[in-house]
């Protein structure tokens, strides 16, 4: 399986491959808010990875993994192949924490086997492993109305039903009555995924659960209608064990909750993007890394203009991090190279982002706001500038600080430390 890094070259493809690839970057080059965010691009004629991570299968059948750059300082990069294994722990790790696949659980002991796995079939093994604890805990079932002519008395006759259908026949009943049945949207939701992922998973251990499990869902029938099924399940309070397997399901049946693409040009893409990863793998780091301030994210979410008395323009900080209620620092996390060490002042840091950085300082009465980059050997050290403002007196600070992430703890740690001093 060929396996790339972000802004990477797809390079050692067939012709016929790479002529796909490139359609299929044409097709999805905006988000479904119709952002600019292509998944490929096409450079001077060669096709390049972006931002997303994951797996693109061609009509070929070649599994193409896209990996995230991840920077290791206790090991030498050299051993491609364990770098390789490395960068898929750290990224099943940060997938854990991700609001696309909550409430899917990633058990760090599970996470720990699947070193051998490239990404589709741990992503494959991961819903397994979800799916074999549910069954261990029973199949939901409900009681169901059931008429039928059947050859025993069952429930109650009908009596309408069984005369017309079986005067000339006494060995037969047409009766009414309750089945306390496994059969129900949920369990047929997940009965079609165990059998999709049989011609989609390729690791040994994997098609051996999916036999097994078929086996415990042998009583219950595939979903002829899932978008039906899909909109018809519930998940009441005695059905808990279900939310982390059905969080996988709305992924591998309608693509639900990460930025998945198919189309004529690939067989299959499950691609994630990076950039909210970070983000929300950033955050959940705050919150269970520190415990001197209340984390918010997304907000606290204030209009900073009105016009005809209404609200507009909403500010929406990725994460806040308050005491007393009062916003005391306002980050934003980047999934985004810079290079600490250059002789640019800007550091390759986005003046956009600066200037939001601004806007949200001022308008909490922060006198402290930072950008969160990932940890690199071009970037391993805090940089601190000073907002130059004529108009307000209080001094405003922006940290732009490096996250470690095969480090999380020590990375808040740090992070929390400066923001402080």
């Amino acid at each position: 399986m060929p396996v790339f890094r972000e802004h990477q070259p797809l390079e050692g493809l067939a012709e016929e491959e790479v002529a796909d690839l490139k359609e299929f970057a044409l097709a999805n080059q905006t988000d479904q808010q119709n952002n600019y965010r292509p998944v490929l691009v096409v450079r001077n004629g060669r096709l390049r990875t972006r931002n997303y991570v994951g797996v693109i299968e061609t009509r070929r059948g070649t599994v193409l993994e896209i990996l995230p750059k991840v920077d290791f300082f206790d090991c030498d990069d050299g051993d491609e192949r364990a770098r390789d294994e490395r960068t898929r722990q750290v990224l099943l790790k940060m997938m854990g924490t991700w609001r696309g696949l909550h409430p899917a659980q990633f058990n760090e002991t599970s996470i720990s086997e699947l070193r051998d796995f490239h990404m589709l079939d741990a992503f494959v093994r991961l819903f397994l492993s979800n799916l074999v604890r549910l069954t261990q805990l029973g199949l939901a079932r409900h009681y169901r109305g059931v008429e039928d002519n059947l050859p025993r008395l069952r429930g109650r006759i009908r009596f309408p039903q069984h005369i017309r259908r079986n005067a000339a026949n006494r060995a037969r009943f047409y009766v009414a009555f309750d089945e306390f049945t496994a059969d129900r949207p949920v369990n047929r939701l997940i009965h079609s995924t165990i059998h999709k992922l049989r011609s989609n998973t390729r690791h040994p251990d994997n098609q051996q659960l999916l036999h097994q499990l078929r086996i415990c869902f042998s009583e219950v029938p595939r979903s002829e209608r899932p978008e039906v099924d899909w909109q018809r399940y519930r998940i009441d309070r005695s059905m808990r064990h279900y939310e982390a397997v059905m969080a996988w399901v709305g992924l591998f049946l309608f693509n639900h909750g990460l930025a998945t693409f198919s189309g004529k040009h690939v067989n299959q893409a499950l691609l994630f993007p990076m950039e909210e990863i970070f983000e929300d793998y950033v955050t959940d780091g705050f919150r269970r890394h520190q415990h001197g301030y209340r984390v918010r994210t997304q907000g606290p979410r204030e209009a900073f203009t009105r016009i005809t008395g209404k609200d507009a323009f909403r500010m929406k900080p990725d994460i806040a991090l308050l005491q007393s209620d009062e916003v005391r620092f306002v980050l934003d996390a980047k999934w985004k190279e810079i290079d600490g060490g250059g002789k640019d002042p800007k550091h390759g840091i986005s003046q956009d982002d600066v200037y939001q950085l601004y806007s949200y300082g001022r308008k909490f009465g922060c006198a402290t706001v930072a950008l969160i980059y990932p940890k690199t050997r071009k970037f391993a050290s805090s940089l601190r500038y000073e907002f130059q403002d004529r108009v307000v007196s209080q001094p405003l600070v922006l940290h732009c600080i490096p996250f470690d992430v095969t480090q999380s703890e020590a990375s808040v740690d740090e992070i929390i430390r400066i923001l402080a001093g």
